[in-house]
């Protein structure tokens, strides 16, 4: 059994904790739950991996690739991936009205932005299936993959399935289900979980019995997204009758479903608030969760993350919650476990929030609580950044050394093998920085323990890593300054070259937009603690690709420059390479209709829907020929 199985068994039968991994071992155990549930088995429940992802792994390392980018589909298809007609992203989700009330709040800021009332807020409300992703462009029909690829899974409308009401084809993302009675009533016997037999049915090989079957009683179905009944309203009323809106929708279907979806319906409101690299602002998923119980606490263990940030582990009278025995949770950080006393014999409430480790949402009883004076990894005193307590030895503390090499390759995203195994190998034969990592050869690595292969393996990887090409910032981001994530680094290279920046004083960096003076100055003391380890690096000729920066793109004067685009359908050319390129000469690349589209751009094998929504919309539609030749 490999080191990560063991992490994967250890964590699903509550044998460690959440706090005890890596950042490392914790987004792999994320990466391989998600690709166990996309294949169809999963090895944790919805909600404990919701818990994991958002909770715990988010709170640790928010800057983590997998906030930034979709989560792959499992690795079930061998078919080479294909690009998808439009991006697919995730939905942000809630567990709370709480949270709801925040993201309800964003919303009256961006309108308020381009003076909509707030009262004329609209929104709608629509089942969030647990089924398989896939987009249909009236050709055929892909998975999700990566949000930007999938695999061509035609082969199910080959077969007969269905498109939910028997509406048309080419109706955008939406999800392969099967009814909820059927699935009962003549699957049950056979299937653990109706995901299991939706994966049955986009199989490569030929359908089973049971499958085809389903299919001919229409009760395995393609449901478009827009075509699934909805509850809608303006604001006032959802925040009214929250939850009944939300009863109501989650039994209009005879499907799984795991949440409710809200959204915007205002396009200009849609449009102002966009999306990230991982979801759109404007929608939001709302998942329920009940389940509470009151525990005791039996010991409060400090451990040390990779920015030197110490969490409170707590150590829990064992209690059976919702079916899993529970033994340990988060304390989040020292300064909630000071102030709500969280210590030895405090009573806390906990909600289910999974079956790994549970979510503490009060402490009950306060007892008197013990602060840590030192680092746990290297036994420095600790200091107080805020609610904080943090270990500030940043040069010398073995967990935040072996963090932060790690950090440098998972986000540079163009190489394998260097996770917190090979990290924690490495330093144990004084490997310090990323740099000496990339001074070894095949030799030294064998002399330090790899077999040869292995580290044939990983020199390939390492070669791999500087001839592969990657963005600029995205290079400079993994560098890991504070407040220097993937978004930062972006916005700091559209306004000076990679090579200037360490010559940039604090008030040319506060200029920049988006930046401010606290943040200039902890960028420029970021730049002066990486300057010697970044020119090692940097010798080794990085394929880097370099950011336009924006005065750059001012001086462009072709007839799109500072309009916004959306491209559809099949080009002749890759679709991400002309997005890619259309943002370097100053277009605004979209990716979806709206009035404030000037163009909608269109290949072969265009979906009805963007031609009639730019029409509705008065947006010019030209050919992708039409396109080059104004650029």
């Amino acid at each position: 059994m490999t080191l990560l199985q063991d992490i994967v068994n250890k964590l699903i039968y509550q044998e460690i904790l959440v706090d005890e991994l890596s950042d490392e071992e914790l987004a792999q155990f994320c990466q391989i739950a998600n690709l166990a549930y996309r294949a169809g088995k999963p090895i944790i429940s919805d909600k404990d991996y919701d818990f994991i992802y958002l909770d715990a792994l988010k709170n640790r390392d928010p800057d983590n690739l997998l906030f930034k980018f979709i989560e792959t589909e499992g690795q079930s298809f061998s078919e080479e991936k294909v690009l998808l007609p439009e991006a697919m992203l995730s939905i942000d989700k809630a567990y709370s009205w709480d949270e709801i009330s925040k993201w309800i709040k964003r919303l009256e800021k961006s309108a308020m932005q381009i003076s909509l009332d707030l009262s004329a807020i609209q929104i709608k409300a629509t089942p969030k299936l647990d089924g398989f992703s896939g987009f249909d462009d009236g050709s055929r029909l892909y998975t999700r993959g990566d949000g930007k690829k999938g695999s061509d899974i035609s082969r199910v409308f080959e077969r007969g399935l269905c498109v939910f009401n028997d509406a048309e084809r080419g109706l955008g993302a939406g999800e392969i289900v099967i009814k909820k009675s059927y699935f009962k009533k003549y699957l049950a016997h056979s299937f653990e979980y109706p995901r299991n037999f939706q994966a049955s049915l986009i199989k490569e090989k030929a359908l089973d019995e049971q499958a085809q079957k389903a299919i001919i009683d229409k009760a395995a179905l393609f449901i478009p997204f827009i075509k699934l009944p909805t509850w809608s309203g303006l604001v006032a009323e959802l925040v009214a009758k929250f939850d009944q809106i939300v009863a109501q929708v989650l039994v209009m279907v005879d499907f799984d479903v795991d949440g409710v979806v809200f959204e915007v319906i205002n396009t200009d409101l849609k449009t102002q608030m966009g999306a990230n690299r991982k979801f759109h602002r404007w929608q939001i998923a709302f998942k329920e969760n009940k389940d509470k119980a009151h525990v005791k606490v039996l010991n409060v263990i400090p451990q040390v993350g990779r920015s030197g940030k110490i969490t409170p582990v707590v150590e829990l009278e064992p209690t059976l919650l919702s079916g899993a025995t529970i033994m340990r949770a988060t304390g989040h950080n020292y300064g909630l476990v000071k102030e709500q006393g969280l210590g030895v014999g405090s009573v806390v409430e906990l909600t289910r929030s999974g079956l790994v480790i549970p979510k503490i949402i009060f402490v009950l009883k306060p007892m008197p609580v013990d602060i840590p004076d030192n680092c746990p990894s290297c036994d420095k005193p600790l200091v107080w950044k805020s609610d904080f307590l943090t270990c500030i030895n940043h040069k010398n503390c073995p967990a935040q050394i072996i963090g932060k090499m790690a950090y440098f390759f998972k986000i540079l995203a163009n190489n394998d093998g260097f996770g917190i195994a090979t990290i924690e190998k490495l330093y144990a034969h004084d490997i310090r920085s990323v740099s000496q990592i990339y001074a070894l050869n095949i030799e030294d690595l064998v002399t330090i323990g790899f077999g040869e292969k292995t580290s044939m393996n990983l020199i390939n990887q390492l070669n791999r890593s500087v001839s592969e090409q990657v963005e600029d910032w995205r290079f400079l981001a993994a560098f890991g300054m504070h407040r220097m994530g993937l978004g930062n680094c972006e916005n700091l290279l559209k306004s000076h070259h990679l090579n200037d920046i360490f010559d940039l004083n604090l008030k040319e960096i506060a200029n920049i937009d988006g930046f401010a003076e606290l943040t200039g100055q902890i960028i420029v003391q970021g730049l002066i603690s990486i300057a010697d380890e970044f020119n090692h690096i940097y010798q080794y000729g990085f394929n880097l690709e370099t950011t336009i920066l924006t005065k750059d793109l001012q001086t462009l004067t072709h007839e799109l420059f500072d309009k916004k685009i959306v491209f559809t359908g099949k080009m002749n050319h890759s679709r991400d390479d002309m997005k890619k390129h259309a943002k370097s000469i100053g277009i605004k690349v979209s990716t979806s209709i709206s009035a404030k589209i000037d163009y909608l751009v269109i290949g072969d094998k265009v979906g009805q829907k963007k031609i009639k929504d730019a029409e509705k919309f008065g947006v010019v539609v030209m050919t992708e020929t039409d396109y080059l030749s104004k650029i």
